[in-house]
């Protein structure tokens, strides 16, 4: 077994001027990250705070809601599963909400945050806004749509996540 010197441990963009395309293609997921992480906090936050959202009953419930949705939604049975305790599944998808957002923001765990959107939004559409027509109205499927790419992509730039990545990569003497 031969053991040699690593001559790889420059950047692979060291050698080369960066365009401001090239720039603004790094960048490019920044602006939606921004856009649906505190779009998700604000959600979530939004929900813990209305007191007339996080109850089984009255205006603007999450049990009326959800009474409401239950005959027209693609999925009746994903419906009856949160109206067996609506306040708790009104916490339970606040949270998650605001994880994801949060997530999102700082890109911790940037996939995951992503994909967590993606299945509130997926859920969402197959329940609240299935009914609405024309489909395009509904923002849900929207949301869905804009949370792929950073389920693809992550959080590679200004982000916990890469923060960490680049720590890792010092630590380990990777710089490739």
């Amino acid at each position: 077994m031969t053991h040699g010197i690593r001559t790889d441990t420059h950047s692979m963009y060291a050698d080369r001027r960066e365009t401001w395309r090239d720039t603004a293609a790094r960048y490019a997921l920044l602006p939606l990250r921004v856009f649906l992480g505190i779009t998700f906090t604000y959600a979530g936050l939004d929900k813990l705070t209305d007191s007339g959202f996080m109850k089984d009953a009255g205006p603007g419930s999450i049990g009326d809601t959800m009474r409401a949705v239950r005959d027209s939604s693609a999925i009746p049975a994903l419906v009856d599963l949160a109206l067996k305790n609506p306040v708790g599944f009104g916490h339970g998808i606040a949270l998650a909400e605001l994880a994801v957002g949060l997530g999102t923001l700082v890109g911790l765990l940037g996939r995951l945050a992503a994909l967590g959107g993606a299945l509130i939004s997926l859920s969402l559409r197959l329940t609240v806004s299935w009914a609405t027509t024309p489909y395009y109205y509904g923002n849900d499927l929207a949301y869905l749509m804009a949370w792929l790419p950073l389920v693809l992509a992550g959080a590679p730039m200004l982000s916990l996540d890469a923060a960490l990545r680049a720590r890792r990569r010092r630590w380990t003497g990777e710089y490739a």
